[in-house]
């Protein structure tokens, strides 16, 4: 309460400061030197309630805080009402007092989910500048709570693992299961790296050199050894990569392109006449000086 005036009953002749009239066995306020009755006093030197706007008569408890003044039942939370008289406070704008859970309430960052404060102690969830309640971090599909567990952003929805999956994933075309991460793409379809691989020894095929024979997949060296054709000149497996990648097919039979020529003069026949004379190979014109 305040300490700049003092209240008492007078017991000789004297009068009111303001009003004159006289205050012998009265009850007065003594301020700044003056003393006048306890009409006057409220109406000329009295502080006003910051709360209810009214006078603080010389009959009532004052509490004040930075030149500004409350009857102690009207020092409360502005937010929920609870006395603040002894307790620690805040002043915030338009001069409300608010007790420190308030002021902590107001202050904290809110909730995406439920629109209420996260205070201190909350278990949270943080994404792009935007914060839940652990338990209020669901997933937009089935409504079961995220919380701190791995979770994939669409928009401004959230999904678990297993709904993005079976929402959004691509299917691998060999085990029909979603691809969550990494994958290859052959012929517009998707795989998994781990279903793309050689028919034969079973090897992973991305990144890697493989030949493709009805639907099956085979590396370089299978396909070389079980599935390509053998060359009818060298002998070797006709495989497509490196040197000689044209091939000539003839009567059931097949030919590096550098492997097809004549069998007297060696001539080069990929793409030239030729004659075939006891299941040998000849150019147009050896034939005739046989």
């Amino acid at each position: 309460g305040p300490g700049s005036y003092t209240v008492g009953t007078m017991s000789e002749r004297f009068d009111c400061h303001y009003c004159r009239d006289p205050l012998q066995g009265k009850k007065y306020v003594q301020k700044e030197g003056r003393h006048c009755c306890v009409k006057c006093f409220e109406k000329f030197c009295a502080n006003t309630c910051m709360e209810c706007k009214k006078p603080i008569g010389a009959d009532s408890k004052e509490l004040h805080f930075k030149n500004r003044y409350w009857h102690d039942n009207c020092f409360r939370c502005f937010k929920c009402y609870t006395s603040l008289v002894n307790e620690p406070f805040m002043l915030r704008e338009n001069n409300k007092v608010w007790c420190s859970n308030c002021t902590a309430a107001a202050d904290a960052p809110k909730c995406k989910g439920c629109f209420k404060p996260i205070i201190a102690g909350d278990q949270n969830v943080e994404y792009k500048k935007m914060v839940w309640h652990k338990d209020c971090f669901t997933c937009s599909q089935c409504k079961q709570v995220i919380g701190s567990g791995s979770f994939f952003p669409k928009d401004d929805e959230f999904y678990c693992v297993s709904c993005h999956e079976h929402k959004f994933a691509k299917t691998c075309a060999k085990c029909k299961n979603p691809i969550t991460s990494g994958g290859l793409t052959y012929q517009e379809q998707p795989w998994h790296s781990e279903c793309f691989i050689c028919s034969n020894c079973k090897k992973q095929l991305g990144g890697k050199r493989f030949t493709a024979v009805e639907d099956q997949f085979y590396c370089v060296e299978c396909y070389k050894e079980c599935v390509a054709k053998k060359c009818a000149g060298c002998k070797n497996p006709i495989t497509g990569f490196g040197r000689g990648t044209s091939v000539v097919n003839y009567e059931d039979e097949s030919w590096h392109d550098y492997c097809f020529k004549c069998t007297k003069c060696a001539r080069g026949l990929a793409n030239k006449r030729f004659v075939c004379h006891n299941g040998k190979i000849y150019c147009a014109e050896c034939p005739k000086r046989l």
